[in-house]
């Protein structure tokens, strides 16, 4: 809502809220992303891409949910991970060792998001599964 105004329409969903595989399949589609209702993160990608390359191990990840978090190799709080900035074939688990760039979160900027997160080392000993659903052992 602007201050001092009339509410602001926000702009149209680029798919039905009807169905989950609906709205995956046209996220896709239209952005590019996975999973459902995944926001656009290309503006936030392009703050990042001038920045540092960082190393860190997921730490946790959860497909259904979207999201996980990263533990920095230098130390420091984890940082948050979003299934829409995930790069490569593989869904993240535990033990993986990832680079990433960061950003900040909007509105307040206050936390970290990793973007453009790649798997440079699966979890030795764990099953891995690829994005279109393809199990393997590493």
């Amino acid at each position: 809502e602007a201050r001092g105004g009339p509410p602001v329409p926000s702009p149209p969903l680029p798919f039905s809220l009807s169905t989950p595989s609906t709205i995956n399949r046209e996220w896709v589609a239209v952005w590019g992303l996975r999973g459902p209702l995944a926001p656009p993160s290309s503006i936030r990608t392009v703050r990042a891409s001038q920045g540092p390359v960082y190393k860190g191990v997921c730490k946790c990840f959860c497909r259904s949910k979207g999201h996980g978090f990263i533990t920095p190799a230098d130390g420091g709080p984890d940082i948050f991970l979003h299934i829409s900035d995930v790069e490569g074939e593989y869904v993240p688990v535990e033990g993986d060792e990832v680079t990433y760039k960061m950003c900040s979160i909007p509105p307040k900027n206050e936390k970290l998001q990793a973007v453009e997160v790649v798997i440079t080392h699966l979890a030795p000993g764990t099953k891995h599964e690829t994005w279109s659903g393809h199990v393997v052992s590493s």
